[in-house]
């Protein structure tokens, strides 16, 4: 990871704490809190290493948490362990496709919200859960699915315009061979 993809994250992390707040308009009409942490963790076990995913679920659980009701820390462990989950098993992901990122967004979008209310319930805290969760977890799984892809696009843009290209040639000539063995005869 160089610069400009750390620079990158700290701007993304920033700015998803800044939609959770500034747009609450559109929270009141959802009638739920704007969560765009789980799709940015998705997008980055997805196409960084271990060290940007685990960074940035820490990093933004925590910016989540100092913004909500939630104690400090409680949706740290859901979100990492979606991005350790997503990271360990990339592979066998197909995440260039638009559509398993909608559908690793809405999961995401689903999982943390209810991990965290797990990790809630573990403690004496009292989560707000209530015969409307159905409908708010559906909605955050559909907000994450929606920004999953426009986050992999957005940084796939970024990485084409200001990441450095992989040298495609190499230093071998096909036109020289070396002959070793029997044949080869010094003058």
């Amino acid at each position: 990871m160089n610069r400009f993809t750390a620079g990158f994250l700290a701007l993304a992390i920033w700015l998803t704490a800044f939609v959770q707040t500034q747009f609450s308009g559109l929270r009141d009409l959802l009638s739920v809190p704007l969560a765009l942490g789980p799709a940015l963790v998705c997008c980055i076990a997805l196409s960084q290493g271990l060290g940007a995913t685990v960074t940035v679920a820490i990093v933004s659980g925590l910016l989540s948490d100092s913004l909500s009701a939630s104690p400090l820390g409680a949706a740290v462990p859901a979100l990492f362990l979606l991005g350790f989950t997503l990271h360990l098993q990339r592979h066998l992901i197909l995440r260039d496709q638009r559509f398993a990122q909608f559908w690793i967004g809405l999961g995401g979008g689903v999982a943390v919200p209810l991990l965290t209310l797990a990790t809630l319930g573990l403690t004496r805290a009292q989560p707000a859960a209530g015969a409307f969760t159905p409908v708010q977890l559906l909605t955050l799984g559909l907000l994450n699915g929606l920004a999953c892809p426009a986050l992999f696009r957005t940084l796939e843009v970024l990485q084409r315009n200001f990441d450095y290209r992989p040298l495609a040639s190499s230093s071998f000539r096909p036109d020289r061979e070396t002959v070793r063995g029997r044949q080869f005869r010094p003058r």
